[in-house]
């Protein structure tokens, strides 16, 4: 198999065309695309479906794509840490990460890596959805309490818990008695347990508000609207400051945040550096390291 028409296939399927690729590799389009019909002639297989604007791999090339990128990306940053003397980090990195760590912590993360590694060409995407790490091309993914996955490696960053926050003075309801909230999503209604200083309790909720970002459901808390369970991470500053006031911790709510990557690649020095860069901003994993990238 002629390794480069190879590497050019994983180039063009990583871009989803040949004209993408070319654009952003500096490459011939006649160049590329004779490569890659070179080698489905030596595989006698076809690996794209051809006649849209956007080419789509083929079952087959799907699997070689899976395959081989993995391999040919640790065969090229092995290759660039030779040739630079050492094991630099310096190249693309593409992360993943839920869409409250983005808005609350993210920005002073990267700007301190980027700083830190300016030959890391970063790239941060925010979303709470499961991706698909390989065919999607990430190279490393924080989630909240993810789903165990053997083809993936992970480590805990830190851990936090849910409380249940209202607005000062709002008086905690007798039993029974329902109270608005807002949450992200209207369908969430039910006895919220919650564990005070006097004891255990269970809060009754009417959902009045529905959010799609746990900031958003913060501010309408603060505003007045009612009362919501957020992590204690993202509100312990308001209540510090009486912005908030706290009704207990949700029973059974200790949540982790992980980083994951593929267990079949080798760990690049970039990953590598991101990780030790996260364990050094939160040394203890605790949720008052996380809170102090918070704003206020």
């Amino acid at each position: 198999m002629d390794l480069l028409a190879l590497a050019d296939f994983v180039l063009v399927a990583r871009h989803g065309g040949f004209g993408t690729a070319a654009r952003l590799t500096g490459r011939p389009k006649a160049t590329l695309s004779r490569r890659v019909s070179e080698l489905e002639a030596a595989l006698d297989l076809r690996l794209f479906e051809r006649g849209g604007r956007r080419l789509v791999l083929t079952e087959e090339g799907r699997a070689l794509f899976e395959r081989t990128s993995i391999l040919l990306s640790a065969v090229e940053e092995t290759a660039a840490s030779i040739a630079a003397g050492g094991a630099t980090p310096r190249g693309r990195l593409r992360l993943s990460t839920p869409l409250l760590f983005a808005q609350t912590a993210m920005g002073r993360l990267a700007a301190g890596f980027a700083a830190r590694y300016p030959q890391v060409q970063l790239e941060v995407t925010a979303e709470d959805r499961p991706v698909d790490m390989v065919e999607e091309g990430y190279d490393l993914v924080i989630r909240v309490n993810p789903d165990p996955d053997e083809s993936l490696v992970g480590r805990i960053l830190m851990r936090d818990r849910l409380v249940v926050v209202a607005p000062p003075g709002l008086a905690f309801p007798d039993p029974g008695d329902p109270v608005r909230s807002v949450g992200r999503h209207l369908g969430e209604p039910g006895d919220w347990p919650v564990r005070r200083p006097e004891g255990g309790a269970t809060i009754r909720t009417h959902p009045t508000l529905a959010l799609s970002s746990l900031v958003m459901v913060r501010d309408a808390v603060r505003a007045g609207t009612g009362v919501a369970k957020l992590p204690i991470s993202l509100v312990m500053k308001d209540l510090a400051a009486g912005r908030l006031s706290q009704w207990g911790e949700v029973e059974g709510s200790e949540v982790a945040l992980w980083a994951l990557y593929p267990s079949r690649r080798l760990l690049s020095a970039r990953i590598s550096a991101f990780l030790d860069f996260l364990r050094e901003a939160f040394p203890n994993g605790t949720p008052d390291e996380l809170s102090a990238f918070i704003d206020g």
